[in-house]
């Protein structure tokens, strides 16, 4: 049995020594979508504060397409040894399973959860050459004009398609649906260039453009107005009562990785967001910090989101084109 046991001791103290001296070089941060989008928007404000904290450089890697399951199954199969860390969201980790029926990641098997580190809400935007302000006149303008919006999305199985598609059914709207790769940055844009009509997207992805006059906002799906927006009516007050949706974003890493270096991670990550300027940065974007109590508290918060929002993808059809 000492044999037994000294054997499992040298099995077991690299790791802890690897751990100790974690980080010793920079750490990849994988972000699934193009620059623009609501994820880029967080990783490039906690990148600075998070590696002052690890004493290395983050170095993002923007890893877009397929609706986020490029950069995911690239970080999912990378190297369990702490230097690669995904910046997920709802979108990828929690609705993707339910709409990519040969998904080569198990979300909840293959990642360890870190911690959850903002909460995202989605505004409803509209290019400014329409003549609806709000949503009633959206909704009446989409009915007088079947089949002649476009609306946007920055996936088939994003969270935003299914806002949009859950409105749709609500009102029984006959649109068309325009899916644009690399995320919410490029499908904005679209928006923005008159190539589609209207869509949900996340607050940050849009705010500059609403800011500037170049969209239009009808309204938000927080259950209060956002301070950055208070002129922008929530969907509750547009006649909605049940119509509230936010997308949340948080830090994994490949499954296998070793406690110590998620531990050491979750800290790192809890005191940056308690940093006064990532919190006053991220809310002129219309985000909100929101921490997890502890890694596992995080993973059965993922757990039951892709329960929750797989079955909401089901019921609504959400399929890829």
């Amino acid at each position: 049995m000492r044999g037994v046991k000294c054997f499992a001791v040298t099995l077991i103290f690299p790791f802890l020594a690897f751990a100790q001296g974690y980080p010793s070089k920079p750490v990849r941060m994988i972000i699934p979508f193009a620059p623009g989008g609501a994820s880029d928007f967080v990783g490039r404000i906690i990148q600075p504060r998070l590696g002052e904290l690890l004493g290395q450089p983050i170095v993002i890697e923007n890893r877009a397409g397929a609706a986020g399951n490029i950069g995911m199954e690239a970080a999912a199969k990378a190297a369990p040894d702490g230097y690669t860390v995904y910046l997920g969201n709802i979108g990828t980790v929690a609705i993707n399973p339910a709409v990519f029926p040969k998904l080569a990641v198990v979300p909840t098997k293959d990642f360890a959860a870190v911690t959850q580190i903002v909460d995202v809400p989605s505004v409803l935007v509209a290019n400014p050459a329409m003549n609806f302000g709000t949503v009633k006149e959206f909704v009446a303008y989409a009915k007088a004009n079947p089949g002649k919006l476009n609306y946007g999305s920055p996936g088939s199985g994003s969270q935003n398609r299914l806002e949009t598609e859950l409105l749709r059914k609500a009102e029984g709207l006959d649109m068309v649906h325009v899916p644009y790769k690399g995320g919410a940055g490029p499908a904005v844009a679209g928006l923005a260039g008159g190539e589609t009509e209207v869509m949900f997207t996340t607050a940050p992805s849009a705010m500059g453009l609403v800011l500037g006059g170049r969209l239009k906002i009808l309204a938000v799906t927080s259950p209060k107005r956002l301070a950055q927006l208070p002129g922008a009516p929530t969907m509750i007050e547009s006649g909605y009562p049940d119509f509230i949706s936010s997308s949340w974003q948080g830090i994994f890493v490949p499954a296998g990785t070793p406690r110590e270096i998620v531990e050491r991670l979750f800290s790192a990550l809890q005191q940056a967001m308690k940093t006064p300027e990532i919190g006053e940065r991220l809310a002129k974007g219309g985000v909100e910090v929101a921490t997890s109590a502890s890694p596992q508290a995080f993973a059965e918060f993922v757990a039951a989101e892709t329960q929750r929002w797989g079955k909401v993808a089901r019921e609504s059809g959400a399929t890829v084109d």
